[in-house]
């Protein structure tokens, strides 16, 4: 798949998660297998710029792969100047959020709201497309609601706006992140336009992920949640597209060492305080079955990072011993 200059080595996308698709989760998961990592979200507006959480966004020093920075908002001015800052900054591609379900999102008019307003999302992706000289990309919803889906009315927009290709998440706004992701629109999408097109949601084992590229005849697939606390599906999923076969699970050996090596990311990108905080989350997502469950209960009382480093390292050694 190519993305203006940049040729894809495979289909597979890290798709971008707010609080997840940190640079040390991208790093990861390119090492993994992916193709590409899309950035966590960044607002358009520049007020909230100079918070740390902004800055770590904003900051490409010892980024693996291609640089894909994804920017939201609903003022097309404002979503100009943000794409240009960030290609000063050293992002290579510009995705544009039109996806996005959260609230307190939506209640700006940005995210997947902006599917109720094709002409504003022409105005927008024109204004992003004209402010700067890398690949725009764009990722939507299939619509705002089930009984109007319009995702191949705004893909043909994005089309004739100049976007260089097109991730759709196979549900609408008002499903969220609820029942089953439908891949109908995505195939209907991919016959409209002849721009790549990324199919997302559901896309949680390999035998899926064929299932999806087949039936949609997309360009590429795009991975989020199945990503979480599972960096090596992407391995998983290439060698199974390629192969037919799938990978025997990931040794418990690698799974010690990439958790204690995330860890380390997470204390060197946010320091201390924020790092044992984020480690939480991720650790809960490596370990996250029923019998797990009391480890993940004290694990997210620890407090320094010498505790949990200590208590992962116990919980495989315990685990070696068994």
């Amino acid at each position: 798949m190519q993305i203006g200059p940049y040729r894809l080595k495979n289909q597979l996308i890290v798709a971008p998660m707010a609080g997840v698709t940190d640079q040390p989760f991208r790093n990861l998961c390119i090492r993994y297998g992916a193709a590409m990592a899309v950035s966590e979200m960044l607002s358009s507006n520049p007020d909230v710029w100079d918070t740390d959480k902004s800055r770590l966004r904003m900051t490409h020093a010892g980024e693996d792969g291609i640089r894909s920075v994804q920017i939201a908002g609903s003022d097309p001015e404002l979503m100009a100047n943000a794409a240009a800052v960030n290609v000063q900054q050293g992002a290579q591609i510009i995705d544009i959020n039109m996806g996005c379900p959260a609230k307190k999102v939506n209640k700006k008019l940005a995210g997947s709201a902006l599917l109720q307003d094709p002409q504003l999302v022409e105005e927008i992706l024109k204004a992003v497309v004209a402010a700067v000289d890398v690949p725009v990309t764009l990722k939507i919803r299939t619509g705002w609601v089930p009984e109007h889906r319009n995702g191949v009315h705004i893909a043909q927009i994005a089309e004739d706006c100049g976007i260089a290709s097109l991730a759709v998440h196979g549900r609408t706004r008002q499903c969220m992140y609820k029942g089953e992701a439908e891949y109908d629109t995505i195939k209907a999408i991919k016959k409209q336009i002849s721009i790549p097109v990324v199919a997302n949601g559901d896309i949680l084992t390999p035998e899926k992920a064929r299932f999806v590229l087949d039936y949609t005849g997309v360009d590429a697939l795009m991975i989020g949640r199945g990503a979480q606390g599972r960096p090596w599906i992407f391995r998983e999923i290439q060698h199974y597209l390629e192969t037919g076969n799938k990978l025997a699970p990931v040794e418990t050996d690698e799974k010690r060492q990439l958790m204690l090596e995330h860890l380390k990311m997470l204390y060197s990108l946010y320091g201390d305080y924020k790092g044992i905080r984020f480690a939480r989350k991720h650790v809960g997502w490596y370990l996250n079955q029923e019998s797990q469950r009391a480890f993940r209960a004290e694990f997210n009382q620890l407090v320094t990072v010498e505790e949990q480093c200590s208590m992962v390292e116990h919980y495989f050694d315990e685990f070696a011993a068994n």
